[in-house]
């Protein structure tokens, strides 16, 4: 018992570690709760592409003096409105704006950083720096990141008809338009704050897995909010204490934990789990074929 007790207690006693995993569960909390209509409305590229987009607002900010949350959010509300103006007034499909806006912005972070390259260093900004998280910084995390959550769990309702289907929610009323403009400036928010976490790489991750494995489980939202957010805590926990152990990279672990749990749904999640699905084909066949046996006894 004393053993447990000392292998749990053990990285809490470094305060680096302990800003980590609070961090890291606040970050992976707010990430799994917007994944659930983001993966639901069929945005996933959408948070890879804001997550690639913020990085030339990281690099000027380091250039002129600022916080580089500030021009990492200011690039990636600048990349929502440029990816929506070109779906509304063009005919190309989401996912080829979306692709364009994305890549282009990013090669202009790496081309201005290779021209004028900062004295700090922005790997950290790619693959996360998590151990690196200052108490300033988990501050803004815990900040941004509860008033994110709440303004999601408020607008659930609503939120969540706009993803099943809009049409009905603009027949009631909704404002369908400002539902998507609060999804996506939340969306640019989470990922400046999860940046210092696990980096713009993974982010995308944290911010798809959980939505998907709790969707694999449940079709009922009530139900899919608190799976992904489960899936997500657990990671968090598990990943943080492995990639202590194992003296790996934070970031990396959790997301490897998210993506397990994810492959678990997939074998054995009651909605869209495959050994499931195999079941239930089998009995349906079994029943399919009962009556034709009836049928053919009675003939003979």
């Amino acid at each position: 018992m004393t053993d447990i007790l000392t292998w749990l207690t053990e990285p809490l006693s470094h305060g680096f570690m302990s800003r980590a995993l609070v961090a890291t569960l606040i970050s992976a909390s707010v990430c799994a709760l917007l994944s659930c209509w983001l993966v639901q409305i069929g945005w996933s590229l959408m948070g890879d592409a804001v997550s690639h987009a913020v990085f030339p607002g990281v690099v000027f900010a380091h250039m002129i003096g600022v916080p580089f949350a500030l021009g990492a959010f200011i690039f990636g509300a600048g990349a929502v409105g440029l990816i929506g103006a070109l779906q509304s007034r063009t005919t190309l499909k989401s996912d080829t704006t979306i692709g364009v806006v994305f890549t282009s912005l990013f090669a202009l972070g790496i081309a201005v950083n290779s021209v004028f390259p900062s004295q700090v260093d922005l790997n950290h900004i790619l693959f996360g720096n998590i151990l690196g998280v200052g108490v300033n910084d988990l501050l803004l995390v815990a900040i941004v990141g509860f008033a994110s959550g709440a303004v999601l769990l408020l607008k659930r309702r609503d939120l969540t008809l706009y993803a099943f289907d809009p049409v009905q929610a603009h027949t009631l009323g909704i404002r369908v338009r400002g539902l998507r403009i609060l999804l996506l400036l939340i969306l640019a928010l989470v990922v400046v704050i999860t940046l210092q976490t696990v980096g713009i790489i993974l982010v995308v991750a944290m911010l798809i897995i959980p939505g998907a494995t709790a969707l694999l489980v449940s079709g009922r939202m009530s139900r899919i909010l608190p799976i992904a957010v489960v899936s997500a805590l657990v990671s968090s926990m598990v990943g943080v204490y492995a990639a202590y152990y194992l003296n790996a990279s934070v970031g990396g672990v959790v997301v490897l934990t998210q993506a397990a749990l994810f492959m678990l749904a997939l074998v054995l999640g009651p909605r869209g789990g495959l050994l499931p699905n195999m079941l239930r084909s089998r009995r349906a066949a079994q029943t399919s074929r009962v009556p034709e046996s009836g049928v053919l006894v009675g003939v003979n």
